[in-house]
C-alpha cells in the first residue's frame, strides 16, 4: 500500500508551533470515514450549538464511538464550511445588486454535491 509509515518530520509552513512538541509519532493520520448515523447525530448536535464543550464532546464522542479529538475536528469542519455558506450566501445578495459576480451558479448548498471536508492535522 501507499502508507507513509515514517513520520514527516519537516513542516513546509515555518517551524512547528508549540502544540507539535516533537514527541512520538503518533500513526499517520487517516481520513476519518463516519458512519451516516454518526453524522446525522453530529449535524444535529450542529445545528443546537456550532462550539461544542469539553464535557459534552466527551459524552458525545462516548455515545458515537469516536474519539474526542474526531469529535472536535468534525465541528471545526464544520464550522468552517458553515461559515463558508453564509459567505457564500451573503455574496450572493450582493451579486443580485450587481456588487460582484456569483461565486457559483447556484450557493444555495444544495446537498447532492457537497465536498469533503478539510482533514485538520493535530
Amino acid at each position: 500500500g501507499l502508507e507513509l509509515s515514517h513520520c514527516v518530520g519537516t513542516n513546509p509552513l515555518g517551524p512547528a508551533g508549540p502544540w507539535r512538541s516533537g514527541g512520538p509519532c503518533k500513526m499517520k493520520r487517516v481520513r476519518t470515514v463516519f458512519k451516516p448515523e454518526q453524522l446525522e447525530r453530529l449535524e444535529q448536535e450542529f445545528l443546537k450549538q456550532q462550539y461544542m464543550v469539553g464535557t459534552e464532546r466527551v459524552d458525545l464522542a462516548a455515545t458515537l464511538h469516536l474519539t474526542e479529538t474526531q469529535v472536535k475536528v468534525w465541528f471545526q469542519n464544520r464550522r468552517i464550511k458553515w461559515r463558508k455558506q453564509s459567505m457564500e450566501q451573503k455574496a450572493a445578495k450582493l451579486s443580485q445588486f450587481g456588487v460582484i459576480q456569483p461565486a457559483s451558479a447556484d450557493s444555495t448548498g444544495s446537498k447532492d454535491h457537497e465536498e469533503d471536508p478539510v482533514d485538520v492535522e493535530l
